[in-house]
């Protein structure tokens, strides 16, 4: 697949070839949701917890006596059915934690870069490198790439002045190839990459990996 490469203004600087093994990838909707409902189970704590009547402090007097008061009987002050009692089938500390295979998973990223790519929300630039930290000229970069919503800016690795010139800018996100994410390709609506970050991911997400082998 031939994509154009935006230089930091906005013109068109170049022509690349990138493999259709990663980036023109058929969309399976299965293995996608399947790895998004993965990845926000595994980010969350399970530490939600609440009480049983048997972990309440209280008296265990019988608040009342059982018979002649017309009020339904009743024993325990920790019932559930009382202020400050128990908790009937609450929440209890648990793992939500998920498990999916590594090819399962490689098939979602490659599938969503492959929908960015279909759907023309994948700009490729030049190598992505600021002087300082400057909000500003993110900002002016973006404009002239013509962003205008979320977008998720792919370095080739970590960029200090990068990701501080992106961090105030409102649905801007930055990530090193490395680590980028189903959830977080699919949350923003653009996708910039550098073109050695899409080497990257070719050589990472390729059907012919170091990974996988030969």
């Amino acid at each position: 697949m031939q994509v154009p490469v935006y230089g930091l203004t906005g013109e068109v600087v170049d022509n690349i070839e990138i493999s259709d093994d990663v980036f023109d990838v058929p969309f399976n909707e299965a293995v996608v949701h399947q790895a998004v409902v993965r990845q926000r189970a595994n980010a969350r704590q399970g530490t939600a917890s609440t009480k049983t009547r048997g972990e309440i402090i209280g008296s265990t007097r019988k608040i009342y006596r059982q018979k002649g008061t017309g009020y339904a009987r009743a024993g325990s002050v920790k019932s559930p059915l009382r202020r400050g009692g128990g908790i009937t089938f609450g929440p209890k500390p648990r793992s939500y934690r998920q498990a999916m295979p590594k090819k399962m998973r490689r098939l979602a990223l490659r599938c969503a870069l492959s929908a960015k790519a279909r759907d023309g929300e994948l700009a490729v630039l030049e190598a992505l490198t600021l002087n300082e930290p400057k909000s500003k000229e993110m900002a002016q970069i973006l404009r002239a790439l013509k962003v205008d919503s979320t977008a998720l800016v792919v370095t080739l690795e970590a960029k200090a002045n990068v990701v501080k010139s992106a961090r105030n800018l409102p649905g801007i996100e930055t990530r090193p190839a490395d680590v980028i994410n189903v959830v977080d390709v699919l949350s923003n609506k653009a996708l910039l990459m550098e073109v050695a970050a899409v080497r990257r991911a070719e050589q990472l997400w390729g059907e012919k990996s170091p990974e996988e082998g030969e």
